[in-house]
């Protein structure tokens, strides 16, 4: 038997006609359904579902030099401080039309030259960093393409387009502020071996003003890498008083090998992380942290990319939005209150 011959696809021309609108109408609610009212673009969407039809966007793309693609680069998507800013970055792109299209870098330098080459080949309508563009190279051929790039969670004073950040060397002295307030002397360092957990480091050691005792672990960080750097911190200092995790996953490891160790937290041993995890709140005990405003990055992140596709310039190229710290029960019998933006928590 002859096999079945396959359907014609459905054409724009007869999704407009199945819901009773022109052309350009069905265009314009497909490619910009924020200019089209509620009922109109209702209408479309169900003459999509009916006819089965398919909208060819590399053709569009050629015709309107836009892909409506934003490529998101990420360095691993199982770090959970990055979520927020995907998810609000994603939602906020898709109401003005445009989709996010993600690659992961591995806290890989050459891996992030690679993804980028393949992100730049096709040509997106913007890119947004989660960290700064690491390589000379990259930033050149970014620059070259004349791509709107936005780097986030991190900051530079000389971006390759535009930045959202704060910086965590400040982070990382307001951490050592903390404890410091608090009359720890014997504090150790959990830290993953990526750039900004460095930076977070350096930080810490030049306000802390002498040795730190340091665990480094391979980024992403995981609760068994923070399990083998507690113990590779007590071996150096048994008598340890607190440890400053770069990650709140980090320190989640650090409480539960706390915990197998017969060590009481925070009577024996403060733990502290970085990111606001959803998590670390609900922790027993809860963990205190570093808060940065992941989905407003987002937001920011999005309309910076599509005012730029619109021909509009931006106010400034870089925005420090600070961070905040929340003092919880992993650090102090009496916690719950956060510090101003920037600054450490204040009794």
């Amino acid at each position: 038997m002859n096999p079945p011959i396959p359907p014609k696809p459905a054409t724009l021309h007869d999704v407009a006609k199945a819901a009773g609108v022109s052309l350009i109408t069905a265009s314009r609610a497909l490619g910009n359904p924020a200019i089209v009212s509620d009922k109109t673009r209702a209408r479309v969407e169900q003459a999509v579902e009916a006819t089965g039809y398919v909208p060819n966007l590399l053709a569009g793309g050629l015709k309107s030099k836009r892909s409506r693609m934003v490529a998101g680069i990420v360095p691993a998507l199982s770090v959970s401080q990055f979520l927020p800013t995907v998810q609000t970055l994603t939602a906020a792109l898709h109401e003005q039309g445009y989709q996010l299209l993600l690659g992961q870098t591995f806290y890989d330098a050459a891996r992030e030259d690679e993804v980028l080459a393949a992100m730049i080949s096709r040509q997106p309508d913007g890119i947004v960093m989660m960290g700064l563009v690491q390589s000379e190279r990259a930033r050149e051929r970014l620059r070259r393409a004349r791509i709107p790039v936005v780097e986030t969670w991190d900051f530079s004073d000389r971006p390759v387009d535009m930045v959202i950040g704060f910086s965590h060397l400040k982070v990382g002295s307001a951490l050592a502020g903390y404890f410091l307030a608090r009359g720890y002397q014997r504090v150790g360092i959990a830290t993953g071996d990526d750039h900004r957990a460095m930076q977070r480091h350096a930080g810490f050691a030049a306000a802390w003003g002498r040795d730190v005792p340091t665990a480094r672990v391979a980024a992403p960080s995981t609760l068994e890498s923070g399990r083998r750097a507690l113990g590779e911190l007590l071996e150096r200092q048994p008598r340890l008083q607190a440890v400053a995790c770069s990650s709140d996953m980090l320190a989640h490891g650090v409480l539960v090998e706390a915990r197998a160790r017969g060590l009481r937290v925070p009577e024996d041993l403060a733990v502290s992380g970085f990111g606001n995890a959803e998590f670390a709140a609900h922790m027993v005990p809860a963990i205190t942290t570093v808060h940065v405003d992941g989905p407003e990055i987002g937001r920011l992140a999005a309309r910076l990319i599509v005012d730029r596709c619109r021909g509009v310039a931006p106010e400034r190229s870089s925005f420090d939005l600070g961070f905040r710290m929340i003092e919880r029960a992993s650090t102090s019998a009496t916690a719950g209150d956060t510090g101003p933006p920037g600054h450490p928590a204040v009794d």
